[in-house]
């Protein structure tokens, strides 16, 4: 159960179809905000505690949401970091959009490492999100976001928005480029199946992830785009656009869930990881689910 002492406000949670009994929602599910003030809260990720590291890009902070309901701030500045996932090792990934790049940070040391800072000798147009596989290897995406606080050239540098992949060996390959706008990206917990929102063209596609980690077999896997993204224990996935939406892993949708801000990332945590985290704007909120995260 979330904290007794927060404040915030309630708001009824809208699901449908509210019969289904595939909806990782209870019926009388809210959504509750826990922290505000922020100018887009975006990026959020679990540690194996069920910790919760976000992002708010603009303000150019990773903020954390600890087990006991406090807000504090991890880094600052943060190199303008948007999409974070934390790896089986405990190590924090960040599209560092500052400067194009993708970091690590140690999340005691605070040490950071530059893991990607171009392609081909260029450099990224602007990564987004970053998942990473049980076996150390990590997936991103890089679409087009001019930014106000970028000093380079704000032309597109790569000849076109894709997705990348970066082995455990630090080698780097574009592995998919048929994009209008690559953006959320997430993967089943078992790490043999990629899924990739293309929020532009309003589709999330799903790849088998094959030999050395290559996504094959393309598939269109729903008619929804997505900011951030996530996956429960049941293989359900969730999307952020307008709502939370849920489809379970055929494709089909078994819920929505209306938040008072547009939901701009998702991720399951707490102690339990059956509560649903999301940033949605200036605000952090939050709701529980019946089914588990991790």
């Amino acid at each position: 159960m979330l904290t007794r002492t927060l404040t915030a406000a309630l708001f009824a949670a809208a699901l449908a179809p509210a019969a289904d009994p595939a909806s990782p929602f209870p019926a009388d599910a809210k959504v509750e905000k826990l922290a505000g003030g922020f100018k887009f809260s975006e990026g959020c990720k679990p540690d194996k505690d069920g910790n919760v590291y976000f992002t708010d890009q603009p303000n150019d902070r990773i903020h954390l949401w600890s087990t006991d309901g406090k807000l504090s701030t991890f880094l600052e500045p943060s190199g303008r970091s948007n999409g974070l996932f934390i790896d089986t090792k405990g190590t924090l990934w960040a599209c560092a959009d500052e400067k194009n790049e993708l970091w690590t940070i140690d999340v005691k040391t605070k040490e950071k490492k530059v893991m990607v800072k171009n392609f081909n000798g260029k450099l990224l147009n602007a990564p987004n999100d970053v998942w990473v596989g049980p076996d150390g290897s990590a997936y991103f995406t890089d679409p087009m976001y001019a930014r106000s606080y970028w000093t380079r050239d704000k032309a597109e540098q790569q000849d076109a928005r894709a997705v990348y992949h970066l082995n455990t060996k630090g080698e780097l390959k574009r592995v998919e480029g048929a994009f209008k706008q690559p953006n959320g990206i997430t993967g089943s917990l078992d790490g043999k199946t990629l899924y990739v929102a293309d929020i532009n063209d309003r589709k999330t596609y799903a790849y088998t992830l094959g030999e050395g980690g290559v996504p094959k077999d393309r598939k269109l896997f729903c008619e929804a785009g997505s900011d951030g993204m996530t996956v429960d224990a049941t293989g359900n996935v969730y999307l952020t656009s307008g709502k939370v939406l849920v489809f379970d892993k055929t494709g089909k949708k078994v819920a929505e869930l209306a938040v008072p801000e547009g939901p701009a990332n998702v991720c399951f945590g707490g102690k339990d990881f059956r509560t649903l985290f999301i940033t949605a704007r200036t605000g952090l909120y939050a709701v529980q689910t019946n089914v588990k995260g991790k």
